[in-house]
């Protein structure tokens, strides 16, 4: 059972535990520290999208709510890499079942540890109620940050938005910094492969970037997901857990789990600290060890700026950064001539399911395998990346009932992600679309058309001859098709 309201307050009183929540905000409870705002969770809803002053975090620990912290930093670029297990049938199995979900995710785990390591990296790691958290920060006065800032691309609509005066000071993104953001951004990408080639031939589970819906198992549609979508989205908007917090994900869940939310222990997010993460299960779910694990261990996220160039360094040798400078070296149509360009698009050379997300973008194309779907017929049909990207954002900035999805977010970066991330994958060899085909739709509930005439398949042969000859962000060819005298 999940703690009572009166019982997280009394939790929060507790000295250390303050103070850890003040080193992980940068800087020393109750002083705001570097973060630049906080967001605070209830058991009736989640709020991380709702900016607060720092001078605000004691009225909240009062009420015994969640805590995230910005990734928007005063002193620092915040790295962080997400690994959790998601369930799409059965939400409440990774609260009900945590040994084996941990268990299930330990190669990922491991993978991440030893590719930062590789770099000299040593990250924060810490454990919270579906999988881990990775997190260490480099220096804004530092080189890695003047590196990462060189590799960033900002949409000018997201340059107008980091431009304005933000929630909740009233201060603006720098340049220097929202570039240095989209520049983590493509590393991160570049680790977020690493990992996928290392763990997933040793992983029972499919490994994705992101919350890709996966064929069904035993337990359900499963998966583990190397999560990096804060990346596609303003660095003022996304936030992060705070280690020692009370993790109140399953309260807010509480009619997605029914029954099965009576049998969830109470839970915190804390860090590994030297503990195996058996240990570290055991103490997330009790508070009185929680409170001692915080009188020694350190919530600080560690400065990684040396190793960093490194990993950059890396990163820059690598198929996928060639891969980047041929993304970018296209533009989006500009949106007054859309009705011209994208607008276009023969719809009847599309698959029906396709088809279907781009009708109905909202909620189609918001969910990641439904993005890869569209960028993955669209690259069978000669599209360029870019224009893939620039097709999505048509979508994204017209009015299909969006109301306030979109306010503090940015469509053209996230369409850019989204066509970037699932380009590059199939581009550099990671991904062999073994899942692009029909059977493989219908097992993961993404067959929209049933009974359709078409074949996934063939699409995907296609996609494999194009990068097989080369014919890859070529100009569409008038045939469905790359007929064989191209070959």
């Amino acid at each position: 059972m999940t703690l009572t309201q009166s019982e997280r307050r009394t939790y929060y009183t507790d000295g250390h535990v303050r103070q850890r929540i003040g080193e992980f905000l940068g800087g020393a409870f109750p002083d705001k520290g570097s973060a630049m705002y906080f967001a605070a969770g209830t058991e009736f809803a989640s709020q991380h999208h709702d900016a607060l002053p720092p001078e605000e975090l004691p009225s909240w620990l009062d009420q015994g709510a969640e805590l995230y912290r910005s990734l928007w930093d005063r002193k620092s670029l915040i790295c962080h890499l997400d690994i959790e297990y998601v369930n799409f049938d059965h939400p409440s199995y990774a609260f009900v079942n945590t040994e084996r979900v941990f268990r299930l995710q330990q190669p990922v785990a491991a993978a991440v540890e030893d590719i930062l390591s590789s770099f000299g990296i040593t990250p924060l790691h810490l454990v919270t109620g579906r999988g881990h958290h990775f997190v260490w920060r480099v220096d804004q006065t530092s080189r890695a940050f003047a590196q990462l800032a060189a590799l960033g691309h900002v949409p000018a609509s997201l340059c107008h938005l980091y431009a304005t005066a933000l929630a909740p000071t009233g201060e603006c993104v720098s340049p220097e910094l929202g570039a240095a953001f989209a520049g983590l951004g493509v590393v991160m990408e570049f680790v977020a492969h690493q990992v996928k080639v290392r763990a997933a031939p040793l992983c029972e589970l499919p490994v994705e970037l992101g919350a890709i819906e996966t064929g069904r198992r035993a337990e359900g549609r499963e998966m583990i997901s190397v999560d990096i979508t804060e990346y596609a989205d303003p660095l003022c908007s996304r936030t992060i857990r705070v280690p020692f917090s009370v993790y109140l994900k399953p309260a807010q869940q509480r009619a997605d789990l029914g029954g099965e939310f009576e049998r969830v222990p109470p839970m915190f997010m804390v860090p590994l600290d030297r503990m195996s993460v058996t240990e570290a299960l055991g103490v997330m779910r009790d508070p009185a060890a929680v409170k001692q694990l915080a009188e020694t261990a350190s919530a600080t996220i560690p400065d990684s700026s040396g190793p960093m160039k490194r990993l950059i360094a890396a990163y820059r040798r690598s198929p996928l950064a060639r891969f980047h400078e041929q993304f970018y070296s296209e533009q989006h149509d500009a949106p007054a001539v859309w009705h011209e360009t994208y607008d276009c698009i023969p719809l009847d050379a599309l698959p029906p399911c396709a088809r279907l997300i781009l009708e109905r973008p909202n909620d189609l194309l918001l969910r990641p395998a439904c993005a890869q779907r569209v960028v993955r017929v669209m690259l069978a049909l000669g599209w360029h990346p870019r224009h893939i990207a620039g097709l999505i954002r048509s979508k994204y900035e017209r009015d299909h009932g969006w109301a306030g999805q979109w306010h503090g977010f940015d469509p053209a970066m996230r369409a850019d992600f989204y066509a970037r991330v699932f380009s590059g994958l199939f581009v550099t060899g990671v991904d062999d679309l073994v899942d692009f085909n029909c059977q493989s739709a219908r097992e993961e509930n993404l067959c929209f058309i049933g009974g359709c005439n078409e074949n996934l398949n063939d699409f995907r042969k296609s996609l494999i001859d194009r990068r097989q000859y080369e014919r890859l962000a070529c100009r569409p060819f008038n045939r469905l098709f790359l007929p064989e005298e191209h070959l």
